[in-house]
């Protein structure tokens, strides 16, 4: 069988990903494995992508090896995709599968873009395997990754795979097209990042967006703006922030977007995410490292395009503003009623900036720090810019630290287990978990 490894991390044969790659090669020399640097490759192959034709014509699976970079795959996967996409070629009878390093966080939604990808192009998918990056030096993770690779093989014995779905056609309402600017009332400015071209429909929404504001905005186009490349996953930036690359967006970032008082991110949905120059842009901001810098910051989506059945996506935007400590004012789309959708985040962003607005995290805020909080705590030796950050923010919020919360509940469950003492206590257990919450509401009354 030729497999072909469509490997999008940008550091090519260096790849921590690949090595798993590396040990199924080894454990099946009966099976011709062909390694694609495409992420290492992307400059050349926007190109000419005819240089790699004759591997994807081979192939019989594709196997999508990548690092999970900002919730998703590294910005030179995404131009791949989108490049091959292109070449309309007949895919429908090859299997994909893919691999996956990271600390988990967020392989979902990463796991499922390359899934959406692979149903556009009738791949026949195969659930991949999601590594932590540091699972194949152990045991554990040797097996785990020769046991997944039999699994892949004994499906596509089997033509056992994903279901394919049709894709739905975009069908875009008109806008109104006069609309009275609202006066300015506040000194508040918000930046409004985009990447259109001559998309009517998101420049409208923009337009539209600006004038009902009763603040300051601007927009900061990502066409018009220098990104020398992605995120090339170097650490450079980790000891102090600073990014090897010389296009000077790392400053671009700091004192012109995330120094506004809200940010606006406007674009069409392309292959199940923003697009390749917005990834772009998403992985470049990683010389802030793990660092919440816009926390408290509010947020806003003006997006062309069916957001409705991008399940993955509306996960990540979510999911973004909560681990980043942000409110989510609201997303706009040009799906149906956009008037309606614009006014109302504007409406709803507005308020958040006279009110200093923030939501409290839900699970995706909660267990996205949690991950980072372990991580930084360990590489804190190297990622000193993190380190730094989360120790001042009071981020390293161990529970297991807490020792008398930890006492208490061996007493409580001493009691609990002895039958004499439960028998005695009856309903006082509920009625001491409620005190703190009854004082509460007892202030209120005085009051």
């Amino acid at each position: 069988m030729n497999i072909l490894v469509i490997n999008g991390s940008p550091k090519g044969n260096n790849s921590i990903t690949l090595q798993t790659v590396l040990y199924l090669e080894k454990l099946h020399p009966e099976h011709s494995f062909e390694i694609l640097n495409a992420g290492q490759r992307i400059n050349g192959l926007r190109k000419d992508f005819s240089s790699v034709l004759p591997m994807i014509e081979k192939a019989d699976l594709f196997l999508f090896s990548y690092p999970v970079y900002t919730f998703m795959a590294p910005s030179q996967l995404h131009e791949f995709i989108h490049l091959l996409k292109k070449q309309r070629i007949d895919l429908s009878k090859k299997f994909a599968t893919q691999i996956t390093t990271s600390k988990h966080f967020y392989d979902i939604t990463a796991h499922r873009y390359i899934q959406d990808n692979c149903n556009d192009l009738k791949l026949k998918f195969i659930k991949g395997l999601s590594a932590d990056m540091e699972d194949l030096p152990l045991k554990k993770g040797q097996k785990e990754a020769k046991e997944f690779f039999d699994y892949v093989l004994w499906c596509m014995n089997h033509n056992y795979h994903e279901p394919v779905y049709e894709s739905v056609p975009d069908t875009k309402p008109v806008l109104s097209t006069t609309i009275t600017p609202q006066p300015i009332k506040s000194d508040k400015e918000i930046v409004i990042v985009t990447d259109y071209e001559d998309n009517d429909s998101l420049k409208a929404m923009i337009e539209h967006f600006q004038n009902k504001l009763e603040v300051k905005s601007r927009i900061i186009n990502l066409n018009q703006i220098r990104i020398d490349g992605g995120c090339l996953g170097c650490f450079g930036c980790a000891a102090d922030g600073k990014c090897i690359y010389k296009d000077k967006f790392d400053v671009l970032l700091k004192d012109e977007i995330q120094t506004k008082s809200a940010i606006v991110y406007a674009f069409t949905i392309t292959d199940h995410s923003m697009g390749p120059l917005f990834k772009r842009y998403d992985d470049r901001q990683f010389c802030n490292g793990h660092r919440t810098v816009t926390m408290g910051t509010s947020v806003g989506y003006l997006i062309s395009g069916n957001l409705s059945k991008e399940e993955n996506l509306r996960t990540i935007l979510e999911a973004r503003a909560n681990v980043g400590g942000n409110f989510l004012a609201g997303i706009a789309t040009d799906e149906t009623n956009p008037d309606a959708q614009i006014d109302e985040l504007a409406s709803k962003l507005t308020y958040a900036l006279e009110h200093n607005y923030v939501q409290p995290s839900n699970f995706y805020g909660v267990g996205g720090m949690k991950i980072f909080r372990d991580l930084i705590y360990q590489m804190q030796g190297m990622m000193k810019a993190d380190h730094k950050f989360f120790k001042s923010h009071g981020q390293y919020d161990f529970p297991q630290n807490n020792k008398g919360k930890m006492l208490m509940m061996y007493l409580v469950g001493f009691m609990m287990t002895n039958k004499t003492l439960k028998s005695k206590m009856g309903n006082k257990m509920n009625e001491g978990m409620l005190m703190p919450y009854k004082k509460v509401l007892d202030e209120l009354d005085k009051n």
